[in-house]
C-alpha cells in the first residue's frame, strides 16, 4: 500500500502514535509518506519504505497569518498524485481532517481518507461552538475515523453530534523499546544518579504540565504517601504550571523529595526506574505516557478520567480514584507499596494485560486491516 500521514510533528501523543504507526507499517512493506510541517519527533533515523514532505509555510503580506492550512492542503495533493498514494491518514479532525479533504479534491483523485480523533480536537476544540460546524465537516468528510478511546468516541458523539460511524481503535507503544528489560539494573543506576537512596520508593509523573494534569493533585497524595513510605516524586518535563507546582512543593516542605528532572529525551529510564506513575488529569482521551511506563513496570494509579479507565483495570492492573480525590490516590499508592507481594502481583496481572490488549501487532494490523477495506471499497465505488 501506498500510504500518506499527516500529524503534528512535536512531541505529543498524537504525533508519536501517528510516527510510530507510520514506521511499522514501513516495517511490514508499506510505502509511507510523512507529510508535515517538520520531522517527526520519533523519526530520528533513517527507516527503509519511509520518505518525509516538508511544508514550508511562507508568510505572505496579503495573509495576516501564514496560511498553514491552505499550503499544507497543497502539499498533500502534490503528493497524492506524484506518488500515487492509495490511503491519506490525518491525525486531528481539525486541521487535518480537512486539509485532507480538500487535498483529495486539488487532486482529483479516489484516496482514501481515515481520520483519526486523538482528543484535543474534541476534549478543547468541541467545546468551542465556532469551530463545532468545522469538526463535523472534517469528520463527516473522512471515510473512516477512528478515536483511541471509546471515552473520545462517546464525547465526539456528544460534543459535535457528526453522521459518521467511529471506530474505536486504542494506542500501542513500541514494545522493543519500552519494556521492562533491565529494569533493576537501570533502576539503580538512575538512583545514584539522583541520589536516591537503593531502598527508597520512586512515584513518577511525565507530561506538560499543563492545568488539566492537575499535578497539583499529584504533590497533594505524595505528601500523604511520604509521611508513611521512604519515598520520592520524579516530575519530568516542563510546562505553564511549573511555577505554581514548586510553590506548592516548598509550602508542603517537600523540596528535598521532589525531583524537577526538565525535559528529558530518554523518559524510558525514568520509567524503569519508578515503581509507581501517576497521570491524575481532569481530562485525557487515553494516556500514552501511562501505557509506556506500564510496559516498563511501573504500577499506574490514575484518575477516572477518560480513557485513563479503559488502560488501567482497577484493582487489577493499578488503581483508579475519582478526579481530585488524592486522599484515595495515596491510600492506594501506600497499601501497594507497603505490601511486596500485593505490589508484585498487580505488575504481573499488569504486563500481561498491556502485552496482549496494547501490542503493536495488534493495534497496528487494526489499522493495516483498515487501509485494505478502505482501499477496496474505493476500488469497487
Amino acid at each position: 500500500m501506498k500510504i500518506g500521514i499527516t500529524c503534528y510533528p512535536s512531541v505529543g501523543g498524537s504525533g508519536i502514535i501517528a510516527t510510530e504507526l507510520g514506521i511499522q507499517m514501513a516495517k511490514r512493506g508499506h510505502e509511507v509518506h510523512f507529510i508535515t510541517s517538520n520531522v517527526p519527533f520519533r523519526l530520528d533515523a533513517n527507516h527503509p519504505n519511509i520518505y518525509i514532505h516538508q511544508t514550508d509555510i511562507n508568510d505572505y503580506s496579503v495573509f495576516r497569518y501564514p496560511p498553514y492550512d491552505i499550503t499544507l492542503a497543497s502539499k498533500i495533493s502534490e503528493i497524492i498524485v506524484e506518488y500515487d498514494l492509495e490511503i491519506i491518514h490525518m491525525h486531528y479532525a481539525v486541521p487535518h481532517a480537512i486539509c485532507g479533504i480538500l487535498a483529495r479534491q486539488m487532486a482529483g483523485r479516489d484516496v482514501g481518507i481515515v481520520t483519526t480523533l486523538h482528543g484535543t480536537d474534541i476534549t478543547v476544540l468541541g467545546h468551542d461552538m465556532s469551530l463545532v460546524s468545522a469538526i463535523r465537516f472534517g469528520i463527516n468528510g473522512s471515510d473512516v475515523v477512528t478515536a483511541v478511546s471509546e471515552s473520545l468516541k462517546e464525547q465526539t458523539q456528544r460534543l459535535i453530534g457528526p453522521d459518521k460511524d467511529i471506530k474505536t481503535i486504542y494506542n500501542f507503544v513500541d514494545e522493543q523499546h519500552f519494556n521492562s528489560i533491565g529494569k533493576e539494573d537501570v533502576k539503580r543506576r538512575m538512583k545514584e544518579r539522583f541520589g536516591i537512596p537503593a531502598g527508597t520508593r520512586v512515584l513518577m509523573h511525565t507530561s506538560n504540565l499543563r492545568k488539566v494534569k492537575r499535578i497539583d493533585d499529584i504533590i497533594r497524595a505524595f505528601h500523604i504517601v511520604h509521611q508513611s513510605v521512604d519515598s520520592v516524586l520524579v516530575l519530568v518535563g516542563d510546562g505553564p504550571e511549573m511555577n505554581s507546582i514548586r510553590r506548592l512543593v516548598k509550602n508542603l516542605k517537600l523540596e528535598d523529595a521532589v525531583i524537577f528532572a526538565g525535559q528529558q529525551t530518554d523518559v524510558k529510564s525514568f520509567y524503569l526506574m519508578s515503581d509507581i506513575f501517576l497521570l491524575m488529569s481532569e481530562k485525557e482521551s487515553f494516556g500514552l505516557a501511562l501505557l509506556e511506563a506500564m510496559h516498563c513496570g511501573a504500577v499506574p494509579v490514575g484518575s477516572t478520567a477518560g480513557g485513563i479507565s479503559e488502560v488501567i483495570r482497577h484493582e487489577e492492573t493499578g488503581y483508579l480514584a475519582e478526579v481530585g480525590d488524592f486522599d484515595t490516590a495515596a491510600a492506594h499508592i501506600i497499601g501497594i507499596l507497603e505490601d511486596d507481594t500485593l505490589y508484585r502481583r498487580i505488575q504481573t496481572r499488569m504486563l500481561e494485560d498491556v502485552g496482549a490488549r496494547f501490542h503493536s501487532d495488534v493495534i497496528v494490523g487494526e489499522y493495516e486491516m483498515l487501509y485494505r477495506e478502505l482501499i477496496e471499497e474505493q476500488k469497487h465505488a
